[in-house]
């Protein structure tokens, strides 16, 4: 069945959801825009500059106030609609900062939005207030250093840190793993009902399913310190042992959540690399 593209979804009450049509192997069905909110609202993850996914969003918002348009990170998958959308309401842009490093290196699944310029950005637990309810920032570093989650009311939209169809890319330099674990435990302590991520379907057991996923990432890790005790291994080496059949499309991206987990091992003293290659300690 093909995907509703810009068609509003009310998924619950004060939420709707409404699909970018920019499918890819890193997207899903593509970019899902959230509009909170009900006599005035707050955009979520305006999604990228198409032409028809602004048309939808505008046509959803409906005249009414639009408090802010929030991102919480600034993939082009998710944050350049936000300053055409802002011309077209006039509202703010509101949420992460800019990212803060000057040069990032080739991204897998997304290059970096470099034009993004909120009007205010906000750090974790600050706060603005739609319909005399606050949406609160929760930072949740790891898949890139200025990731922020929203939390409104006991529901959290989790961009791309927790994904509704597939684990998250890790990519350095801008992306690092014990960030994102430390972000993932942080999700573990709280009560969140529901988890609205920016690909795939929402997540309906929160607290098992971030547990899940430390599993997932420990395991992971496991595999490649077991891999390279066995003897010196190359990333592409690593990534052929550890991933058997994976999509071609994938194989950069699984490369750099590997140098994700190996730059973390090498903090805590456990591999050390030899130029291109990567050893025990």
């Amino acid at each position: 069945m093909d995907a509703p593209y810009a068609q509003l979804e009310q998924v619950e009450a004060g939420i709707g959801r409404l699909l970018a049509h920019n499918p890819s192997a890193f997207t899903y069905y593509g970019t899902q825009t959230y509009i909170a909110g009900e006599r005035e609202l707050v955009v979520i993850d305006p999604g990228p500059d198409l032409p028809e996914h602004l048309d939808a969003i505008e046509q959803a918002v409906g005249g009414r106030p639009v408090v802010a348009i929030m991102c919480t990170h600034t993939h082009r998958d998710h944050s350049p609609a936000a300053r055409p959308l802002s011309e077209r309401t006039g509202a703010p842009i509101v949420g992460c900062a800019p990212l803060a490093l000057e040069t990032v290196g080739p991204r897998a699944d997304a290059s970096f939005d470099g034009d993004y310029a909120p009007d205010q950005a906000l750090g974790d637990g600050e706060e603005i207030e739609v319909d005399g309810k606050p949406v609160t920032a929760v930072a949740t570093p790891g898949h890139t250093s200025n990731h922020l989650c929203f939390a409104y009311g006991d529901a959290l939209f989790t961009g791309d840190h927790v994904m509704g169809w597939s684990t998250t890319v890790v990519v350095p330099p801008d992306g690092d793993m014990a960030a994102y674990m430390a972000s993932l435990e942080k999700l573990r302590q709280r009560d969140d009902r529901i988890y609205y991520p920016a690909h795939g379907p929402p997540v309906t057991n929160p607290k098992q399913y971030v547990r899940h996923l430390v599993g997932h990432r420990m395991q992971r890790e496991k595999q490649i310190l077991s891999l390279v005790r066995d003897k010196a291994r190359s990333i592409p080496d690593i990534v052929a042992n550890a991933y058997p059949g994976l999509d071609p499309r994938l194989v950069l991206a699984a490369g750099g959540s590997v140098f994700a987990h190996l730059l973390d091992l090498e903090r805590r003293g456990l591999v050390e690399q030899q130029g291109d290659i990567w050893i025990a300690a």
